[in-house]
């Protein structure tokens, strides 16, 4: 490996974090299965769910009513952003306290650049297990920790051994580690993508490797030459410090042309989906999405649309759906859809941009 493996990357993920953090403040949640997210009455969404939750299949952003129809004994309890934000500040304290090196991805979750800390520890364990410690010290709460040479390894880390987790790939043993991994483990491999490269051979991670390049891009396009690197546990991207996402979007070539109707509103109504799950999971709403369509003769046209934020995966679909009617779609063959999400807000400018109503804070009205 370059002397990039030299990097010691941290990814540390709270676990449970809103649900972790109302259990912590009221004590007969406890040990019960608890939801944070909007009314099942309505067209609320869980924003998180307890580790006791997800036993029964109560994960984020599923619908608050198929929660309920999972789990009857679950517990729903409104969200209350600012107190998350407050204790969020706390845990982000910490990590800055032992390095400048801190990218936020949301509320609870972050990369930090330990090569160089604070406590002048040499090894990115350490650092791990102390602030790992510190945060349940001053917060009551675990965070899980993954810890390796670069930033796509720690994050998958990090997700090994939850909750409470901490796990470390030593530059020494990434490649055992890679081997043991399916190929979804690649960012950006849904379940769409997978069943592609499945299709052409790639069971495990480290299958991609083998695939001729034409053959990689006729399914992932031109992100084949990103995939092959992670495939090989590269990832040199630094960790940059209060970086924030100013859009997030999905969008797929196809090895032959769509000519169905049908199949292309299938595809973007999907993309809408993955679009609205990453919002979910960095806890942000959108103001605008947008509808790229690239025609057989390479002509390409984009479709926006802008109105209150959101991040409920139903109305992005349809406002998908309906962009890709304003196109010429329907009589022309496609080769490439796309649909990307802008105009981000936190919880915070989201409450500011809307009047104050805890429901439209997961409920977007009917």
């Amino acid at each position: 490996m370059s002397t990039r493996a030299l990097r010691r990357i941290l990814h540390l993920d709270m676990d449970a974090f809103y649900a972790s953090v109302e259990q912590r403040d009221d004590a007969s949640l406890r040990g019960r299965p608890v939801a944070v997210g909007g009314d099942p009455k309505g067209r609320g969404v869980v924003a998180a769910a307890s580790y006791e939750a997800r036993k029964f299949g109560v994960r984020s952003a599923i619908p608050m009513a198929r929660a309920v129809r999972l789990c009857p004994s679950l517990a729903i309890v409104r969200p209350d952003f600012k107190r998350y934000s407050a204790v969020s500040k706390q845990i982000f304290d910490l990590y800055r306290a032992v390095t400048p090196l801190v990218e936020p991805l949301s509320l609870d979750e972050a990369y930090l650049d330990v090569t160089e800390n604070a406590w002048q520890e040499p090894l990115g364990v350490t650092v791990a297990r102390r602030l790992k410690k510190e945060v349940l010290d001053a917060t009551s709460l675990t965070v899980s920790a993954g810890v390796a040479p670069n930033k796509f390894l720690a994050k998958i880390a990090s997700g090994w051994k939850k909750p409470d987790g901490l796990t470390v790939i030593a530059p020494e043993r990434v490649e055992r580690f890679l081997e043991k991994l399916p190929v979804d483990a690649l960012w950006g491999v849904g379940p769409k993508t997978a069943e592609k490269l499945l299709a052409i051979g790639c069971v495990r991670l480290v299958d991609v490797r083998r695939i001729p390049a034409e053959a990689l891009r006729r399914v992932v396009g031109s992100w084949a030459d990103s995939l092959l690197r992670l495939a090989h546990g590269e990832d040199p991207r630094p960790v940059v410090p209060n970086q924030r996402a100013k859009s997030c979007s999905t969008e797929d070539t196809y090895a032959e042309d769509l000519t169905d109707p049908a199949e292309m509103r299938a595809e973007v109504e999907a993309m809408a989906r993955q679009d609205a799950s990453w919002l979910a999971k960095r806890d942000l709403f959108a103001r605008t999405l947008v509808l790229k369509v690239r025609y057989r003769d390479f002509t390409t046209v984009t479709r926006s649309d802008t109105r209150r934020p959101t991040r409920d995966a139903d109305e992005l679909a349809g406002r998908a759906v309906a962009l890709l009617g304003r196109t010429e779609a329907a009589t022309r063959p496609v080769r490439l859809l796309g649909v990307g999400v802008h105009g981000l807000l936190t919880p915070e400018e989201f409450t500011r941009a809307i009047p104050p109503d805890p429901q439209l804070l997961l409920v977007e009205e009917p």
